[in-house]
């Protein structure tokens, strides 16, 4: 089989996992090198195109038009008069802007128009193209310029989209242009292990992952071994021992934790934008390199595997990937939790066609369990000629079933957030503490994060548009769902340059899981200027959460408040509230109300009243005003979306709370549930905050300093559960403030024996009451476990 031939077959066979291996083209096979790398690049190139389709299957219909008429617009658009300064008149070139690195990304596409069947692009002569990577080469992106403004466009978009249209338009390139074109990608990407503008720093997770895949596409596109083999090694970070490794788990720093955190920039939980990043990165190496002489066999690659459904899964509903995971892009107006979501679902695909069982299996059912309830974004009209290929196959195979939306509770103790998830909802939690920053902010986005980090609150039902409906530009940032908050008014932050985030300071942050079905969750609030302090519990349980505040402390003579609830409506919304079983006719205050019910979101119960504010009120934002970025700047249209928010009012000192959110209830169980809660408040100070539920036979405690509650003593900080399942007893206990070495429970409990426990608890005595010593020091808030029989 000749060279030729056998890259055919390759493109034919859609670029299967493993078809250099079959085509024997290895370093020690029978084709020569140079074969070698002509063959990875008619796979990326096949990777971006979509290889081996049929241009008149009316599945690709819409998406070629759309990638037509896109490269269209680019190309009518395109200056070229010879005295040109810019490719674009909306993308001016500066020392400062990432415009040039704009420009070739639009350059990319007008290539990937060219190089894929079915456009009206795909006879073009590339002359212009051409033309203008000779431009923006001269004027714009070489080996003589400095980094200027921001590193990324310098380092990673531009070479990227650049190397991207170097092999898409490679027939079209001479070598000469080539090999230029490669001097600017050595100047500002030589290494993919540090940044090249601050040399003595290490990439770590996304970025490294970024960073190899262009060191990947330059050795293609320049035929270099040392940069393939670079690349794949940096992934591994063979350079300094694996310290840097994407497929080890780290205990600190950015990188995927063994609890399925993922954090990027030191302190952010950060899976549905950076970490999509990574794994797309990983992805698309698996695919590229594949049984080639540089294919990735770090035998640690499982981190990364696993990491699907440890990391990625727990934050999916409905094919949306949460917004409390994805940092400064919620600013984003041509982002968003759907299509941060469809972006997940993409790789876990492409990684389905690369990876062994029982991996693959896997993977499919996962995506075609999310692209199937996702009733608000047809996954198949946003995605990609290639994502559609791979998509059909899996959503036409009828052995395939998609894996069911199963409910489980989350404890991610690694990075501040919770995922509880009920049949029909799902309840989420982001909070922070001196370990993780509240928002991330800079390069002019994010200018309204301030309160996300705070405690903030996600419920996800059968409104599946909730967060993607222009709420970030719409809903007032100063009174998100779940925050306890100072009114005195706020200002936008983070218009500058450069990036930074915003710290927190209290140690005490976290929880402890039961049995992956139920978990305590508390968070010791104490806000961006240290005047006002909180302890916020939230109790998940099988049908409800209960929320509890105590210490309510503000010193700044601005009024506090609790957002119970404030609900996106979106444009002209006409749910109905009821308070008391009386509807909402105008915006009221309440004194000690029993219930509201709010339709199609569910119930509040309030077993301790308080005075309610409840507003209905349309509010006018636009994506400009919280993104200002270079290319990530959102539009001045303006959005009116109408909301209805739920308040408690603490007055100016001291205050407490308590609600119970009933997701799905309707009215009428919302009174019942009013009139007999089946929840127990037991202690709401800020010493203890306890409950005990008896429909769920659960006691949970958050004990923030030593107390006692519900028969239960602890010697310090703790976060508690306490269940009973027919003459089993179950424990779970963390130390969430990671201030305490040993723990030690006291448990009113008769016991006969002991039926499981982790290493880390140590029984100490038994008979009236069980005492118990747990080892929590180094476990960074992870929870412990132990199991009894009362017979």
């Amino acid at each position: 089989m000749s060279p030729s031939v056998s890259r055919r077959l390759l493109i034919q066979a859609g670029l299967a996992a493993g078809a250099l291996t079959a085509a024997g083209l290895h370093g020690t096979g029978t084709a020569s090198a140079a074969d070698e790398f002509d063959v990875l690049r008619d796979r990326w190139s096949a990777l971006n195109t979509g290889g081996a389709i049929d241009p008149s299957d009316p599945a690709y219909a819409d998406a070629l038009a759309k990638l037509s008429a896109q490269a269209q617009e680019f190309v009518d658009n395109l200056i070229v008069d010879a005295d040109r300064t810019a490719l674009w008149a909306d993308l001016p070139l500066s020392s400062t802007s990432g415009n040039f690195s704009i420009s070739y990304t639009r350059l990319k596409t007008i290539a990937l128009a060219r190089a894929t069947p079915g456009t009206t692009l795909s006879t073009d002569s590339a002359e212009q193209l051409t033309s203008a990577l000779d431009f923006l080469y001269a004027r714009a992106y070489n080996e003589t310029l400095p980094e200027t403004g921001n590193w990324w466009f310098w380092e990673i978009g531009s070479p990227r989209a650049l190397l991207d249209t170097c092999i898409l338009a490679y027939d079209a390139l001479s070598a000469e242009q080539l090999a230029s074109y490669l001097k600017a990608v050595d100047r500002f990407v030589p290494n993919p292990n540090r940044r090249t503008n601050s040399p003595n720093l290490r990439e770590t997770g996304a970025n490294r992952v970024d960073k190899a895949l262009i060191v990947a596409l330059r050795g293609i596109v320049g035929k270099s071994a040392d940069k393939l083999a670079a690349a794949r090694d940096a992934l591994s970070d063979v350079a300094e021992a694996g310290k840097n490794s994407v497929f080890t788990y780290v205990t600190s720093g950015d990188g995927f934790y063994r609890d399925g955190s993922f954090v990027q920039h030191g302190n952010l939980a950060y899976v549905g934008t950076y970490g999509n990043v990574a794994l797309g990165g990983v992805a698309n190496l698996f695919s590229l390199l594949g049984g080639s002489s540089w294919q990735i066999s770090d035998p640690n690659r499982a981190v990364i595997l696993d990491a699907v459904e440890a990391s990625f899964a727990p934050f999916i509903v409905n094919n949306l990937m949460m917004d409390c995971v994805s940092g400064r892009a919620i600013s984003r107006e041509r982002a968003g939790d759907h299509r941060n979501g469809h972006g997940t679902t993409s790789t876990v695909l492409l990684l389905a066609g690369g990876v062994a069982e029982p991996y693959a299996s896997r993977y499919k059912a996962l995506a075609k369990g999310w692209i199937t309830r996702d009733r608000l974004n047809d996954y198949l009209s946003g995605a990609s000629i290639p994502e559609i290929s791979r998509a059909k196959a899996v959503l036409d195979d009828a052995r395939i079933a998609p894996a069911p939306a199963t409910p489980a509770h989350f404890q991610f103790h690694n990075q501040d957030r919770v995922v509880h998830r009920r049949p029909g909802w799902t309840f989420a939690i982001a909070m922070s503490s001196k370990r993780m920053a509240r928002y991330e902010w800079g390069n002019g986005e994010n200018l309204r994060g301030w309160y996300v980090g705070d405690g903030m609150t996600y419920l996800y039902n059968d409104d599946h548009a909730q967060f993607y409906d222009a709420f970030w530009p719409t809903v007032d940032a100063q009174r998100l769902p779940g925050t306890t908050v100072s009114t005195k008014p706020r200002q936008p932050h983070g218009t500058g340059g450069g990036t930074g985030t915003i710290a927190a300071y209290a140690e005490w942050a976290g929880g402890a899981s039961y049995r992956n079905k139920a978990g305590a969750v508390g968070m010791h609030l104490i806000n961006h200027d240290k005047t006002l302090q909180a302890r916020k519990s939230w109790f998940c349980l099988s049908d409800s959460i209960v929320a509890l505040g105590a210490g309510i402390a503000g010193t700044d003579g601005y009024p506090v408040e609790t957002v119970v609830e404030n609900r996106n409506l979106h444009e002209d919304g006409t749910a109905s509230l009821l308070v008391d079983g009386r509807t909402q006719e105008a915006n009221e205050s309440y004194d000690d109300p029993r219930w509201a019910h709010l339709e199609g979101v569910g119930g509040y119960v309030f077993p301790q009243g308080g005075r309610l504010r409840a507003q209905r009120v349309n509010r006018t934002g636009t994506w400009r005003e919280i993104n200002t970025g270079n290319d990530t700047a959102g539009s001045t249209t303006p959005y009116t979306r109408r909301y209805q928010s739920l308040v408690l009012e603490h007055g100016t000192v001291a205050g407490e709370y308590a609600y119970i959110l009933l997701p799905g209830a309707s009215a009428w169980r919302t009174a019942e549930r009013a009139a007999d809660p089946g929840v127990t408040v037991l202690s709401n100070t800020a010493e203890v905050q306890a409950i005990r539920s008896g429909r769920d036979h659960l006691m949970l405690a958050n004990f923030w300093t030593v107390g006692t509650a519900g028969g239960i003593s602890a010697s310090g900080p703790a976060s508690v559960v306490l269940g009973m399942e027919g003459d089993t007893i179950h424990l779970a206990v963390s130390d969430p403030s990671r201030t305490v070495q040993t723990l030690r429970l006291i448990v009113d409990n008769r016991i006969a024996r002991v039926l499981t426990k982790d290493d880390t608890v140590t029984i100490v005595a038994t008979g009236k009451q069980i005492v118990l010593d747990i080892t929590v020091g180094g476990s960074r808030g992870a929870t412990h476990a132990a199991s009894f029989s009362r017979s």
